[in-house]
C-alpha cells in the first residue's frame, strides 16, 4: 500500500508527499482482512489523511528465504542531538566514514525521498539509479509463530507496536544481505521520534528522541561496501521474498558505552 496527499505549493502547482507505506507477506485468504487495515491506516495516519491510496496485490512464485530476526535494543539518549552522536558512534565503530555518515543525514534532514539512499561507505557515492524514488526493500513478511513470539518479547519491554514490528522485519531484511554494513532510519511521521541503527553486528538498535516532536523530517539509508554489484542487491532488496521465521532476543535498554563494548 502506497498512499500520498497532494498539497499546494507557489503558482498554484501541486506537490505528491508520502502520507504511509505498508506491506507483507500474506495467504490469499487473508487479504481482504489486510487490506482493510491498510486503508484505514492511510486515512487516519498523523500526517494527515490520503488522498491517493494505491494497493498493489501480487502473487509470489518464488519460494521465501527464511531468516531470523536481529536483536532488538534501545539505547539511552534523550534529545536529538544526543540521538544523532549516538548514531554516528555507532556507524562509525562499524567502519563507515564521516563522509558517507554526512551525506545520510543531510538526506533525512530534506526529508524528501521516497524510498532509502544506498551509499558507499567509504567514499559516500550514492548507488541508486533513481535518487528521488530511492530504493525500496519489498517482498517481506513474518510467519505467524514468529509474529506471535516477537510480540511476546516485545511486550516484555513495552514496545509491542506495528511500527517497532514492522521496521524490525524491514531493517532483518536488508541486514540479511552480506554487502549491506548497517542501515539508519529516522520517521518521516512527526508524531514518532525514535530511529534505529541497524547491523548484523549490533543488531537493530532503537534509538528514542532522534528528532524533535512534530518534525517531518527523515529518511532511510543504506550503507554498501565499495564495488559491489547495484543490479544485484537491489534485486535482493526489492524482489527476493523474506520470511521471518525465528524471532532473536530483545536486550531492554543499555548504554551506549555498554553496546560498544559489548
Amino acid at each position: 500500500m502506497r498512499a500520498s496527499q497532494k498539497i499546494k505549493i507557489q503558482n498554484s502547482k501541486c506537490n505528491e508527499i508520502h502520507i504511509s507505506g505498508a506491506e507483507g507477506l500474506y495467504k490469499a485468504s487473508e487479504i481482504q482482512k489486510i487490506v482493510k487495515g491498510y486503508v484505514e491506516r492511510a486515512l487516519k495516519h498523523p500526517k494527515g489523511k490520503a488522498d491517493k491510496i494505491i494497493i498493489t496485490i501480487e502473487s509470489i512464485k518464488q519460494k521465501p528465504k527464511s531468516i531470523s530476526t536481529l536483536p532488538v535494543t534501545t539505547v539511552n539518549c534523550s534529545t536529538p542531538a544526543e540521538g544523532k552522536n549516538i548514531a554516528i558512534e555507532l556507524l562509525r565503530s562499524l567502519g563507515i566514514s564521516k563522509k558517507a555518515i554526512d551525506i545520510a543525514f543531510e538526506l533525512i534532514r530534506k526529508g524528501k525521498m521516497r524510498g532509502a539512499a544506498i551509499i558507499t561507505t567509504e567514499k559516500g557515492n550514492r548507488l541508486e539509479p533513481d535518487k528521488e524514488r530511492g530504493v525500496r526493500a519489498s517482498r517481506l513478511g513474518i510467519s505467524k509463530s514468529a509474529s506471535k513470539m516477537l510480540s511476546l518479547k516485545l511486550s516484555k519491554h513495552g514496545m509491542n507496536t506495528d511500527t517497532v514490528k514492522e521496521a524490525l522485519i524491514l531493517a532483518s531484511k536488508v541486514a540479511s544481505n552480506r554487502q549491506v554494513l548497517a542501515e539508519l532510519c529516522v520517521s518521516d511521521n512527526p508524531c514518532y521520534t525514535t530511529g534505529y541503527v541497524a547491523s548484523k553486528r549490533f543488531g537493530y538498535l532503537r534509538i528514542p528522541n532522534i528528532k524533535h516532536n512534530g518534525s517531518k523530517s527523515g529518511g532511510r539509508a543504506f550503507f554498501v561496501r565499495e564495488g559491489i554489484n547495484v543490479e544485484g542487491i537491489i534485486g535482493y532488496l526489492e524482489k527476493m521474498p523474506v520470511i521471518i521465521g525465528r524471532v532473536a532476543s530483545s536486550k531492554g535498554i543499555m548504554s551506549l558505552d555498554g553496546i560498544l563494548r559489548k
